[in-house]
């Protein structure tokens, strides 16, 4: 049972998909709190805290860890975080996890409302947890559509900008993708553990959002690959870069230039997945995972920052990588466009199926 869970009010879509993205105003509207905001509850209650005291001083004692547990549910009922429209996040303390699941209300791909969420998401935890004591330690990220993590950009919106070559609405677009990928790849500036928690098919850039974590835990079932090849394009959004300090550039090139879609397996043995999983059984792995690292996460924040302070990464790189993708996905041909259409109508039937 995760304890603390907001009701949601519904998608947050933010209009039609061509509009162009600010990530200016974005980030102002994340960081806007809602005054009518639903206020999550806790498992653990003010009673619990203050039961019985023996002497005065632990009733004082208790009367203040009371008022810090309502101060802190004051504080995750005011936030954005547990009302999404396109991410369920929950907060379970006994396990210091937040947990994070996609839930598309459309075709399971980046659209821009998922990549605001997703924005949203980061921000907010931020805000919420950044204080040293907030207890948090994991974040995991996983996906409530059946047999998809996620399956990448939102080709239908990608053809209609080329088509009529707004190069600044894709720019916008890429930008706000890459930047999600900077903030999840340096763990949000947190000290925290990251997991990627796939359970079913991370294609095109739902792979590149999953390879930015420091674990990936993926059910067996869960098939991976880079299809953009397929209708002229490349991975714009973090592959080339994180796959490259990973496994060498000849490895990224060969996956990249490839278009394969891999097995769980298979990238197990590349060492891009961390642990499997048997199908549906993801999530209990993820629980038993942080159990069993927990005494040790120090350390292994540790290690995951001494790997990103050897090999870095930086925004401006990534977003060099995808001015250079906008760039080539403005010199597509008809055929490549009707090869992506094909694509995102096989999304969409997925989404219907």
């Amino acid at each position: 049972m995760l304890p603390v869970k907001a009701k949601s009010q519904g998608p947050n879509i933010g209009g039609n998909m061509t509009d162009t993205v600010r990530l200016d105003s974005i980030e102002r509207e994340a960081e806007h709190n809602s005054s009518d905001g639903y206020v999550a509850s806790a498992s653990l209650t003010a009673t619990e805290t203050t039961a019985a005291p023996a002497t005065s001083r632990d009733h004082a004692h208790a009367i203040a860890a009371s008022e810090l547990l309502s101060e802190e549910n004051a504080r995750l009922g005011q936030s954005k975080l547990f009302d999404l429209g396109q991410i369920d996040v929950q907060w379970e303390a006994e396990l210091s996890t937040l947990w994070a699941f996609i839930t598309p209300i459309d075709r399971p791909n980046y659209n821009l409302g998922l990549l605001r969420d997703t924005m949203t998401w980061q921000m907010e935890a931020k805000k919420v947890f950044g204080q040293q004591d907030s207890g948090l330690k994991y974040m995991v990220l996983g996906s409530r559509f059946p047999g998809v993590f996620n399956l990448g950009g939102d080709l239908e919106m990608f053809a209609r900008c080329i088509e009529r070559q707004d190069r600044e609405t894709l720019r916008e677009y890429s930008h706000l993708c890459v930047d999600i990928v900077d903030r999840v790849w340096h763990c949000n500036d947190m000290q925290v553990v990251n997991i990627g928690l796939a359970q079913g098919d991370a294609l095109g850039g739902g792979f590149e959002a999953l390879m930015c974590f420091d674990v990936i835990i993926a059910e067996r079932q869960a098939r991976f690959g880079l299809p953009e090849v397929l209708f002229g394009l490349f991975p714009g959004m973090g592959a080339y870069s994180i796959l490259a300090r990973k496994l060498g550039h000849s490895v990224a090139e060969r996956m990249i230039l490839s278009g394969k879609v891999y097995s769980a397996e298979e990238m197990h043995e590349l060492g891009i997945v961390n642990i499997l999983a048997d199908p549906g059984c993801g999530e209990e792995v993820a629980r038993d995972y942080i159990k069993s690292n927990m005494a040790r996460h120090a350390g292994h924040v540790g290690v995951y920052q001494a790997g990103r302070r050897v090999k870095p990464l930086d925004l401006a790189e990534l977003r060099d990588i995808v001015d250079g993708w906008v760039d080539t996905a403005m010199k597509l041909t008809e055929k490549d466009l009707r090869m992506m259409r094909r694509l995102a109508a096989a999304q969409t039937r997925l989404h219907k199926r």
